[in-house]
């Protein structure tokens, strides 16, 4: 089973249960070392990187995004 068939089968499920599942991933997450928490994030910030280079437009200029974490806080 794919991913991408795991995740359309697990939205299926009850919202009881998807909260359910959702809480027990993220627990699962606590367990990991910081050697694995590093790997991950240099995964995401290279992946992001990888999605700016195909589609420049995509980027958001920072003060927007400062202003909108500011409005977020307020």
């Amino acid at each position: 089973m794919t991913l991408i068939d795991l995740e359309s089968e697990v939205l299926k499920l009850a919202p009881k249960d998807r909260a359910r599942l959702a809480q027990r991933l993220l627990e699962s997450l606590d367990t990991l070392s910081e050697q694995e928490i590093q790997s991950l994030w240099l995964d995401e910030a290279e992946r992001r990187d990888r999605a700016l280079d195909a589609d420049p437009s995509r980027a958001i200029p920072a003060a927007e995004v400062l202003r909108e974490a500011r409005s977020r806080l307020s």
